[in-house]
């Protein structure tokens, strides 16, 4: 299966970027993963057309067989590089249309990016999406500073037997609704 892993974040040493740079080094040899990250892409502005960078992340979305999105959470919701990504991607192309979308989130915070993966799955069912998203267990990861070691390993052996079990859900779900 080809996942491509995107970060919503914008922020230099953000902790949703190393735990999906985690998930493809843990899970490599099981995905084909393709990083990529909403950083530096322009506001959204209604009327104009895409740039081309969002032209080409649109691509990557399209040739991915599902889309894994890390999520931080700012303010109870997604990041604004983030939404704004959204906004381009469900208005000047949308190629979430039908995409398998799974979510995961990590935070500073004890309670893990949990606002932000609800605000991201009420986006996802707005009008221009049509993306078929996960519901089942959700990862969201606290404490995000305390959570990785000088490698960008998990510390917590419990942490990565439950990202493992999300997985294990994740591929049982992806059968069902790629049948």
């Amino acid at each position: 299966m080809k996942i491509l892993a995107l970060s919503g974040s914008n922020a230099d040493g953000s902790f949703n970027e190393a735990l999906l740079k985690y998930i493809v080094k843990h899970f490599g040899n099981k995905y084909d993963f393709e990083l990529a990250t909403v950083k530096g892409l322009p506001m959204y502005k209604e009327g104009v057309d895409a740039p081309a960078d969002v032209l080409a992340l649109g691509k990557q979305i399209e040739d991915s067989d599902l889309v894994l999105i890390a999520s931080p959470e700012q303010q109870h919701s997604v990041t604004s590089a983030l939404k704004s990504a959204l906004e381009w991607l469900s208005s000047s192309v949308h190629p979430f249309h039908n995409k398998p979308v799974v979510i995961v989130s990590t935070s500073p915070m004890p309670q893990g990016g949990s606002r932000s993966q609800t605000r991201l799955k009420s986006i996802l069912a707005s009008p221009g999406f049509s993306a078929v998203v996960f519901n089942g267990d959700e990862f969201m990861m606290g404490n995000a500073s305390k959570q990785f070691d000088e490698n960008g390993d998990l510390v917590n052996e419990g942490t990565v037997k439950f990202l493992d079990h999300f997985f294990d859900e994740v591929d049982d779900w992806y059968k069902q609704v790629t049948k």
